[in-house]
């Protein structure tokens, strides 16, 4: 299992992520999940206070609610890293000062918790100081209610300006980051990794498997579904190069006969930085799909294969 860089957070190769808790998984359904992939030996669980607030009915904090409950009725809390973000919940938008001290309260609430292992400013917030928003994570982190920091949809310029200001104010420093990055999007490599990689940093990508593109599931000529997500994997369908990863991907998932989601997360997993990529499953058979990435170890010439196609 990786060790999160400047922490002591040791975290699955695999992290469950959390946005369809409360959404296209009901808290049944999500708790079966949990427990599989806790089962597995999975221990890293990423949400935000804002999921699933765009589903009818919903105001946030559903997937907090629904994690927050199954950890309740374990007594193994200290055994997973729970990581979630701030800034993005309607009336709670923007990383300012009052706003993080606002959301944490209720993400500890709904958590059923008194600490959150990794916080994560979910995107950046030009509007407030840098300065300001780092030294309420640094008091989040004295009172003992964070462990760590995390940047979401942060550039590298503004995570290593972040960098510069908490070292400037001696704060506590960003520890990870989590960037859109998968087969079929790569601009993480070409703007941001080089930060990453010189202050040590993890990558912990969100989108994966491409919004469920890279599970094999959409091919040409079948119908795409009628959920928004699925309409989304399906126009890669329209892209001749997602079209030969896909047929890499088949490739290779026969060559170790396990399935196309692991091999997919199993080159995110090897690229430089890549300490757990996130993935979501809203069923036991999907998640059946991504575990066996926690094993896989491609050959040198499968990742450049991949690499070199997408």
């Amino acid at each position: 299992m990786p060790i999160i860089p400047h922490t002591d957070l040791d975290v699955s190769t695999l992290c469950l992520g959390g946005n369809v808790f409360g959404w296209t998984a009901d808290a049944a359904q999500s708790h079966a999940v949990l427990d599989a992939y806790a089962d597995a030996g999975g221990n890293f669980i990423d949400t935000a206070d804002v999921y699933s607030q765009w589903a009818p009915g919903n105001t946030g904090g559903e997937s907090e609610t629904i994690i927050g409950d199954w950890l309740a009725g374990r007594a193994d809390r200290d055994r997973f890293v729970v990581a979630t973000k701030v800034g993005q919940l309607n009336g709670l938008h923007g990383l300012a000062a009052d706003t993080v001290r606002s959301a944490v309260e209720g993400s500890l609430r709904r958590l059923r918790t008194d600490h959150i292992d990794l916080y994560w400013a979910h995107i950046d917030d030009h509007a407030t100081p840098l300065t300001e928003t780092l030294g309420v994570f640094h008091d989040l982190i004295t009172e003992g209610k964070v462990r760590y920091i995390g940047a979401s949809n942060y550039t590298g310029l503004r995570l290593a300006e972040a960098l510069e200001d908490a070292d400037r104010h001696q704060l506590t420093r960003y520890v990870a980051i989590q960037p859109h990055y998968n087969l079929l999007e790569r601009d993480f490599e070409r703007r941001d990794c080089d930060i990453v990689a010189r202050e040590r940093l993890a990558t912990i990508p969100y989108y994966g498997l491409a919004s469920g593109f890279l599970t094999g599931k959409y091919r040409p000529g079948a119908a795409p579904g009628e959920s928004g997500r699925g309409a989304g994997a399906a126009k890669h369908l329209q892209d001749d190069r997602a079209v030969a990863i896909l047929a890499a991907l088949d490739e290779i998932s026969a060559a170790h006969e396990t399935t196309v989601a692991a091999v997919a997360l199993a080159w995110l997993a090897a690229q430089p930085t890549v300490c757990s990529p996130i993935a979501s499953a809203r069923t036991l058979e999907q998640l059946t799909e991504l575990l066996p990435m926690q094993e896989l170890r491609l050959s040198t010439d499968e990742i450049a294969r991949l690499s070199a196609i997408s």
